[in-house]
């Protein structure tokens, strides 16, 4: 089992779940966070940190969202290490 990002997170980018989590899961695309399914460890503490509740565990992803476990696993290849110091898009 691995954690998703969903719709919630884009044009956000939030930091907090990079600060805990205990891998370099999470990856970069331009307006949004990713997490990539091989590095996650399925630790769950970047679920309550995300203050938009864009983060699930890929068994309870809400119904609409279903295509952003694809996404993440696709966009994770490429995509560079969050490290924590990206800004935040949200306002």
């Amino acid at each position: 089992m691995t954690h998703v990002v969903t719709t919630a997170c884009v044009n956000c980018k939030y930091q907090e779940c990079v600060a805990v989590c205990p891998v370099e899961a999470f990856k970069e695309a331009e307006t949004y966070l990713v997490i990539d399914p091989d590095e996650c460890i399925d630790c769950g503490a970047c679920v309550p940190e995300c203050p938009v509740d864009a983060i699930f565990a890929d068994t309870d992803i809400p119904e609409g969202e279903e295509e952003w476990e694809q996404r993440n696993e696709d966009e994770s290849v490429d995509a560079e290490i969050a490290t924590g110091d990206s800004p935040v898009l949200a306002d």
